[in-house]
This record gives structure tokens, sequence and C-alpha cells, in this order.
């Protein structure tokens, strides 16, 4: 019995002498910042609930208002689908639109009415209710949506804009350039651009957490809206979108730049003024697509924070995802006698069945 408490006695000192060791080892300042904080933080998330859903503060708060808007934006969103369902339905009937520039015309047409559809139903539906909200799953959908139809779209533009280089510069090799093949990879490669910045910009926004305020200032569920309610770490997500959306903004634009400044040089090259004005007229539907949407998508999106206006970020919102893929039908059928000419004989024939 004297042998087995000696060493009973002498496990209770070894145990004793590991305590001493650890409470005295010096541990490092930063990892007791680190651990405070992220107690701090687990606090803070642990005394607020987790946000479920998300209120729209939408476009206007005045509630005599909202009931006129609704009328504008139903009508915007009915001449959205219209006009380029209207371009599909031509570019699809008359071979004689079975060209590059119609390929890729056509599938801009899908993009706009997908764009204007992603967002104007819900803002319609909101401002026809008191309570303007949208659940949460429906709001990343909403966010990953909008960041693929904009990310394909960019690049469509591009593409477009590199069928008016090779058509005004090259014109003898245009057909053996804008072949079907090159048109499809084209199209594929605005694809997985827009799939590639949803993806990127849509995967950090899952590991967000959102509690306590949930009131979003916009009318739709875009990124940037959606890290100012969160009550996380946005730095991960903020570089994501910021390096996404420089990658892929500096190569669409590079790809237009470029492209409509060798057709300017080409142009200042023609003699004859009226030759000159004829070949400008051909891209100056392009042109202003481009102006309208890229001005407003980078104002909204790589304005710097304290230039941050509320207000300013709706109208450029509304500009780039509702009111550009309203106009982009009538600006190209408006100065194009052939689609008007076209889409009149499909009316007659409409009429006369």
């Amino acid at each position: 019995m004297g042998s087995g408490f000696a060493r009973q006695k002498s496990v209770r000192l070894q145990k004793r002498r590991m305590k001493q060791e650890v409470l005295t080892y010096p541990i490092p300042w930063h990892l007791v910042c680190t651990l405070r904080s992220r107690g701090t933080e687990q606090m803070v998330m642990g005394n607020q609930t987790n946000v479920s859903y998300f209120i729209l503060s939408g476009v206007s708060s005045d509630p005599q208002l909202q009931p006129f808007l609704f009328v504008v934006f139903l009508f915007i969103y009915l001449v959205t689908v219209v006009g380029n369902g209207a371009i599909r339905v031509v570019i699809r009937a008359d071979p004689h639109f079975h060209t590059p520039m119609y390929f890729f015309l056509f599938h801009l047409s899908l993009f706009d009415i997908c764009y204007s559809s992603v967002t104007v139903p819900k803002m319609l539906q909101n401002l026809l209710e008191e309570k303007k909200t949208i659940y949460l799953h429906g709001c990343i959908a909403q966010m990953s949506l909008l960041l693929f139809v904009g990310g394909t779209e960019v690049f469509i533009l591009s593409a477009m804009a590199y069928d008016q280089y090779a058509a005004m510069c090259d014109p003898l090799r245009y057909l053996g350039t804008m072949n079907k093949e090159l048109c499809i990879q084209l199209k594929g490669g605005a694809w997985v651009m827009g799939t590639f910045y949803s993806l990127t910009n849509a995967a950090p926004a899952l590991h967000l957490h959102f509690c306590g305020h949930n009131e979003v200032h916009n009318f739709n569920s875009e990124l940037p809206s959606l890290l100012e309610v969160s009550c996380t770490e946005t730095f991960t997500s903020k570089m994501a979108f910021l390096t996404s959306t420089m990658i892929s903004g500096l190569t669409s634009i590079s790809i237009t730049l470029v492209s409509y400044i060798c057709i300017i040089s080409s142009i200042l090259r023609i003699r004859s003024a009226k030759g000159r004005g004829k070949a400008f007229s051909t891209c100056i539907s392009h042109i202003t697509v481009v102006v309208l949407y890229y001005g407003a998508g980078l104002f909204r999106y790589l304005r710097p924070t304290p230039a941050s206006s509320v207000v300013l970020d709706r109208l450029f919102s509304i500009q780039y995802s509702i009111l550009t893929p309203m106009l982009n039908p009538i600006i190209y059928s408006l100065r194009n006698k052939e689609v008007k000419a076209a889409l009149g004989n499909i009316l007659q024939k409409m009429k006369g069945t």
C-alpha cells in the first residue's frame, strides 16, 4: 500500500507541474488579439438573429408615387420583351439576316430579355406590396443571375465590336474570318466568361452571414448592396468582386477599344465625305449601346466608396439593367431599314392570316 500511495503522489505532482508550465508559457499577443476578436464577433452574431429575408428599399419610398412607377416600369418591361423578342423573330425567320452581325445581335437580345426579367418582375411585385421583401435564397439567386447575364453581355458586345472591325478593316476576307465556327466560339467564350464571373463572386458571398439589419438600399440584390448589410468580414468578397470586375471589364473594353480605334482610322482614310458618313453610320448603333452600357456599369461598380450615393447607385442600376435592354432593339431597328422592312413584312403576313 505504501508503494501505491507513493506512486499516486508522484503522478499528482507531475500533473501539477504540467499545469504550471502551461500557465506560465508565454502566449503570443497577436494570437490573444485574434482570439478576442473572434470571440467578440461570435458574441455579436450570437446576440442577433440570422436574417432569412431582406427588405428592398425600392426605387422610391413614397407610397403615392409607387402606382405611377408600377405603370412606368411595366411599360418599360413590356417594350423590352416585345422589342427584343421581335428582333429575335426577324433574325430567325429571314435568311437574309443569317450573318455574323445578326448572329450576335440575336444572342444580345436574349440576354437583354433575361437581364430585365431577373429584376423587373420582382420590382413590380414590391411596388404593389406594403412589405417589399425577398428571401435570402432568392436574393443570392438573383445576384448570381445578374452577375452571369452582365458578365456575358459585355463579351457579346466585344464580339460585335470585333465583327465590325473585320467587316470595316478587312472586308475582302470578312466571310473567311467571321466563319460559323469562330462565331460559335466567340459566343461560347462569352458564356464561359459570364459563368466564371458569376461563380467567382457568388462563392465568397455564400459564406457571408447576415444578422440584425436587413434593409438593402436598392431595388434588386446586387452584390455591392448585399456587402453593405453583411455582419461578417467582407474583405474576401470585395477583393474577388474588384479583381473579377477589373479582369472582365478591362478585357472586354480593350477588345472593343482596339477594334474601334482600327475602325475609325480606317474610316478616316476614306477620301469622300459621303463614304465616311456611310461607313460611320454602320457602327454608330453599336457604339451607342456600348457607351450606354459600359458608362453606367463602370460608374456604378468602380466608383470610389467616398463618392457613393444611394440615389446615384439606383439611377445607374436602372440605366444599365432596365433602360439599356429596352433601348437596344429601338437603337438597332430604327437605324436599320432592313430590320424595319423585315418586321413590316412579318406583321403584314400576320394580318393576312
